[in-house]
């Protein structure tokens, strides 16, 4: 697809709630905007995709021809993507299937969709099923009006990956331990899930923190020097949190092959210091940012 008519897909998707016309009419579409993995600028891209329940599923075919597409080496670099469905946006964790759930989940696909059975016949790679999670319609989101409102939802996003993080490796353990057969117990199904999750939240907080130290303290502490102590503390937590990120990305990896009752003491002593991390910035600075407009007001 050229870069001229896939964005005269976009536009027309944009302005037409989804429906496009051409080769794409009555086709379900979705638009994906992924992170460069190099250029690290966003790039949208038009797909085709299957619902799964609450998933949307999208097949990196690229037509069949032998090199993966270029948004799904963006993912892999930096799995937080942000999906445009209808009237609809919101962000997700993009998240390639493996094993046994891959090859489930793409039959799942070419059932609704037979052209991606000649798009994996026409090359030798196994065409990735990329798992793109819907937003919980019974999640309560709060309006965010307020710098204070944004630090509560970024740090309620980074508590909720570690509890994913949590569950995922507990059901692999529950997985292995109901192994009962003969031979290695099957290899776990969330390595990738497990890797995607991890980078996003050590990305995420990075930048986080990388703003919060680049500009949000620096501002803060002019206005507030009585308490340069606090924000002396989170600067140093954030350096000894680099290193507790590191750690919690070699633990997770290492997932499949992990005593279980010492894998659960390290990750639950590692999510300790991180969540109190999160509650000590919470109760200091939250109160300080009740009155600042979000989006900051234009210049």
């Amino acid at each position: 697809m050229s870069q001229t008519f896939q964005q005269s897909v976009i536009t027309e998707f944009r302005a037409n709630a989804e429906k496009v016309g051409g080769p794409f009419a009555g086709a379900d579409l979705l638009l994906l905007t992924t992170t460069g993995a190099r250029s690290g600028k966003p790039h949208t891209t038009p797909l085709g995709y299957v619902r799964d329940g609450r998933r949307l599923l999208v097949v990196a075919s690229n037509l069949g021809a032998p090199a993966h597409p270029d948004w799904y080496r963006n993912l892999l670099a930096h799995p937080a993507v942000r999906v445009e469905l209808g009237d609809e946006e919101f962000e997700s964790l993009a998240v390639p299937a493996e094993g046994a759930r891959r090859d489930e989940l793409f039959a799942r696909v070419v059932a609704e969709a037979p052209g991606y059975a000649e798009y994996q016949d026409a090359t030798d790679r196994v065409l990735p099923v990329v798992v793109l999670e819907l937003p919980d319609p019974d999640a309560v989101t709060p309006p965010v009006t307020s710098l204070a409102d944004k630090l509560v939802e970024v740090h309620t996003w980074l508590r909720g990956q570690l509890r994913h993080a949590h569950d995922e490796t507990e059901a692999y353990f529950a997985e292995r331990a109901g192994h009962g057969g003969a031979g290695e117990p099957p290899a776990p199904g969330i390595g990738l899930q497990i890797r995607q999750r991890c980078l996003a939240f050590c990305q995420a907080l990075e930048f986080h923190h990388t703003a919060e130290d680049g500009h949000m303290f620096p501002t803060m502490e002019g206005y507030h020097p009585h308490l340069r102590d606090v924000f002396d503390r989170l600067r140093e937590e954030h350096r000894s949190i680099g290193a507790v990120q590191s750690a919690l990305a070699d633990l997770l990896a290492d997932a499949a092959i992990a005593e279980p009752d010492r894998f659960r003491a390290e990750l639950a002593r590692m999510t300790e210091e991180l969540t109190a991390h999160l509650d000590y910035e919470e109760e200091h600075i939250l109160p300080l940012l009740a009155e600042v407009p979000w989006p900051p007001a234009a210049a």
